[in-house]
């Protein structure tokens, strides 16, 4: 039909012309449903951010290196194998699991920074453990009381749950969990169980976002 349209145009500049304005509008007949598919696709993309990596909570109890090894085995992280012992968060490869002190952690959740030093080895017995899954995503490890295994495995949460989040196990907090970084909420530092002891283990109070609640928040 194009050809036909310039064909019956007698003058050749007024074809180049009519050419011109048939072309524009095939073209933006095409535009509403390309744009309708890009907007379909960027609305994918943010949904899967807002849900975020959902709460890996190890319901078994026992001794704390068998506890992280199953933990690391179920987030599909590895042991780094640079030379170089620390890193930030966004160079290191993805599958790796590190280490970062209760200060530098604090610090990092409460001025919402988006790039955490992270180091190989744990420089301190009371350390955090991070994990940086295959998609990317943050999960810091630590250990809770049983009676939060409801509020945290629960596949809609509907408000925020505020819990204590150890370095280490004890009696009172035995099960190894990890959280998602970019749903954690943290207003103050975390505090060692023992003052007068540089080493001992750590309790950050941290408050876990709903499901519906936003990442970015």
């Amino acid at each position: 039909m194009f050809h036909i349209v310039v064909r019956l145009i007698p003058t050749k500049p007024a074809r180049q012309i009519m050419a011109g304005l048939l072309l524009v509008l095939i073209l933006l007949s095409f535009a509403p449903s390309s744009l309708s598919l890009a907007q379909e696709g960027n609305t994918e993309v943010l949904l899967a951010q807002k849900a975020g990596p959902a709460v890996v909570f190890i319901e078994t109890v026992g001794r704390e290196t068998e506890l992280r090894r199953r933990l690391r085995a179920k987030n599909r992280v590895s042991e780094l194998s640079f030379s170089t012992p620390a890193f930030r968060f966004s160079a290191v490869p993805v599958g790796s699991y590190g280490f970062i002190t209760p200060k530098y952690l604090g610090m990092a959740l409460i001025t919402r920074s988006p790039d955490l030093p992270f180091e190989a080895v744990s420089p301190t017995p009371n350390s955090f453990e991070i994990h940086k899954l295959a998609d990317g995503t943050g999960m810091l490890v630590g250990f809770v009381e049983a009676q939060l295994k409801p509020q945290l495995t629960s596949s809609q949460r509907p408000k925020n749950v505020r819990l204590g989040l150890y370095s280490n196990p004890s009696g009172k907090a035995p099960h190894i969990v990890a959280l998602p970084l970019a749903k954690l909420l943290v207003d103050r530092m975390p505090t060692r169980l023992d003052p007068k002891e540089p080493g001992s283990a750590v309790l950050f109070e941290v408050d876990l976002q709903g499901t519906a609640d936003s990442a970015s928040r």
